[in-house]
């Protein structure tokens, strides 16, 4: 099916990931869900829920769609965060606790992903 659609429309999507690369991203993402699921419940659990909702523009570096959407799908995966928006070299994202480490977090997982990347290396 997949392939016949592409000769439909003409548009192919390339995969072009290093595989290695990429489960190793899966596995450090999946740690940063975890412990950003203990993040939320805390701030859900809190008598008082210390949200500091917050909306605010996250510059990316990867050089295939696939890559970005990768990453838009890491920041919504990741319970707080949710990508809202795409721009030519930006997301918008919206936090539920925003902090000024959220950016340098966000940053990080911009380089992991364009670690899998092979038109990136």
């Amino acid at each position: 099916i997949v392939s016949r659609m592409g000769k439909a429309d003409g548009d192919a999507l390339n995969l072009d990931l290093k595989p290695f690369a990429f489960i190793r991203y899966s596995m450090w993402l999946m740690g940063e869900v975890a412990r950003a699921n203990v993040a939320v419940t805390k701030i859900i659990l809190a008598p008082q829920m210390p949200i500091r909702q917050h909306l605010f523009a996250v510059n990316y570096s990867q050089k295939t769609d696939v890559g970005g959407v990768i990453f838009a799908n890491s920041i919504t995966l990741t319970p707080g965060t949710i990508s809202v928006e795409t721009e030519a070299d930006h997301f918008l994202v919206h936090a539920l606790a925003y902090s000024p480490s959220d950016l340098d977090d966000l940053a990080e997982m911009d380089q992991n992903v364009s670690s899998t990347e092979r038109s990136n290396s």
